[in-house]
């Protein structure tokens, strides 16, 4: 996560990482609305965002300065969606906590079999595969999301999520959009929506 110029960024952090063991791909996307005000956030907005894929025993390297970094492993459970056999350049980022760290648990379990679930069910247009990750280390954030997309108006199809829901379970005033919603345990760190702008390989 950074302010930098995504143009440094790719052309100095970039290839430190992907030359590191372990390292697979490097893709950099553009935050679609910054400081958006419609959903809690306890992190720091950012204008880009950085997504390396690595595998399971890569070592995470200290975040140089102006760069906030955080290492997520996939969680037991699979992913809920589709595979549309478009590529991904669209993407919904969520990261939760639980408010006491005994609630772990019970907030993985609200969001793979209530929030998730119905949000698969309802084929959001654009939307793909969701995809549960854990935090690394056990810290914050706890748990990540990634709402994969195949359309190039991510933050569009985000805004046609909600609706489609409620179409289906009810309306906000009622019991199961309050369920679906939020959870007792459910801290909310960061809601976004992001596009695409490049990718690169390791060698």
């Amino acid at each position: 996560m950074t302010d930098r110029p995504i143009d440094a960024y790719v052309a100095e952090r970039v290839p430190e990482v992907l030359e590191l063991p372990h390292v697979e791909r490097a893709t950099w996307w553009r935050n679609e609305r910054r400081d958006r005000d419609d959903l809690p956030r306890v992190l720091p907005e950012f204008d880009h965002l950085a997504v390396y894929e690595v595998g399971d025993v890569f070592a995470a390297p200290a975040p140089p300065e102006g760069v906030h970094g955080h290492h997520f492993r996939r969680y037991r459970r699979p992913g809920q969606g589709i595979i549309s056999g478009r590529p991904t350049i669209g993407l919904s980022l969520v990261l939760i906590s639980p408010k006491q760290p005994e609630q772990a648990q019970d907030l993985r379990d609200w969001a793979d079999f209530v929030h998730i679930r119905h949000i698969a069910e309802v084929a959001v247009p654009g939307y793909t595969m969701i995809t549960p990750y854990e935090n690394a280390t056990g810290g914050d954030p706890r748990f990540m999301h990634f709402y994969e997309m195949d359309t190039d108006e991510p933050e569009r199809a985000f805004k046609s999520m909600t609706p489609l829901v409620m179409d289906r379970i009810g309306g906000a005033d009622t019991d199961a959009f309050k369920h679906w919603a939020f959870a007792p345990s459910l801290r909310i760190m960061y809601v976004n929506t992001f596009a695409r702008i490049g990718e690169r390989l390791a060698s």
